[in-house]
């Protein structure tokens, strides 16, 4: 049974992982060498996708002897995990020359996720942003983080190890809070210098070791903004692999609107109604721009207004 719970953009993979099958060797090979099994390929970030349904895009699905050789090895390789009982491999490519111009020609073109993520298939967007995130992780982590020698990949590409003194290296997840502060039937967003003109969005940061999800979000919001949260509750989460974060989307009562930006995260702030809010989701409030709604801050604000 689907668990019921609000799944934003690249949230919601469908794949089992499999992980219980990460550590066989001799089956991985196997899958990797059946007709049934199936490929998909990023360079440099980007996914291989092709022509979906009505303008969309979707994964541009390889066979597994095709990625395999684009691969080159265990290190650029990655076991995602089964469809039913189809194993899913991807391979990480790199490089300056678009493999879609030489061994991939005539097969998808490779695209920048971003820019296709409410193009494709929210299932399929998720399987891609698994895929990007772990092999961003595994290129920051080449090297042992005990004794400094190079690791090798295990367990289908979900585990480092090193040659040297033997640790094991999982991947990591860093767990952000983003937030939208209210009191009463308003609420507040702001913007950074460097955002495009007129863009306003929730307020994030990162959680620091020994913190609560509560009390990170109080901490940023006071830092940030000079505000004081009285009551904090979860709306969602939302996997982010750029690099590799984990949204965790809240909503803040806060104790008075006496807020001023820090001028480091924020240039400015701006308290909006909701019909305010509403009108900016529309496309409707001149001079303000909200997130986009692969965003988890554009869901944020939508729940806010959708409950006045």
């Amino acid at each position: 049974m689907a668990l019921d719970v609000f799944l934003n953009t690249f949230a919601g993979n469908p794949l089992d992982r499999a992980s219980d099958r990460r550590g066989n060797a001799q089956w991985l090979a196997e899958q990797l060498a059946s007709p049934d099994s199936l490929g998909l390929a990023l360079w440099n970030g980007k996914p291989l996708v092709e022509a979906g349904k009505d303008g969309g895009v979707q994964i541009a699905y390889l066979p597994p002897r095709v990625v395999s050789e684009l691969a080159g090895g265990l290190e650029k390789l990655l076991f995602m995990g089964l469809w039913k009982d189809t194993a899913i491999f991807a391979a990480d490519l790199g490089g300056s020359v678009d493999p879609a111009e030489g061994p991939l020609q005539g097969l998808g073109r490779f695209e920048d996720l971003r820019a296709i993520a409410l193009k494709a298939p929210p299932p399929e967007a998720a399987i891609i942003a698994t895929a990007k995130a772990m092999f961003e992780w595994r290129r920051r982590h080449d090297h042992c983080a005990q004794c400094g020698e190079p690791t090798l990949i295990k367990d289908g590409g979900w585990k480092r190890q090193c040659q040297a003194c033997e640790s094991e290296h999982f991947p990591r997840t860093d767990p952000v809070v983003i937030m939208l502060p209210y009191i009463g039937d308003r609420c507040m967003l702001g913007r950074q210098a460097a955002w495009p003109k007129g863009m306003y969005s929730a307020l994030a940061g990162f959680l620091e070791p020994g913190e609560s999800i509560e009390e990170a979000c109080a901490r940023e919001l006071n830092e940030e903004a000079g505000l004081k949260a009285t009551k904090v509750r979860y709306h969602s989460s939302q996997p982010w692999p750029y690099p590799s974060s984990l949204m965790i989307g809240l909503i803040a009562e806060v104790e008075n609107d006496e807020a001023a930006p820090d001028q480091t995260e924020l240039s400015e702030i701006r308290w909006l109604t909701r019909d305010e809010a509403r009108d900016l989701l529309a496309g409707r409030l001149e001079g303000m721009m909200a997130p986009t709604p692969m965003a988890i801050a554009h869901q944020l604000i939508r729940a806010w207004v959708e409950e006045g």
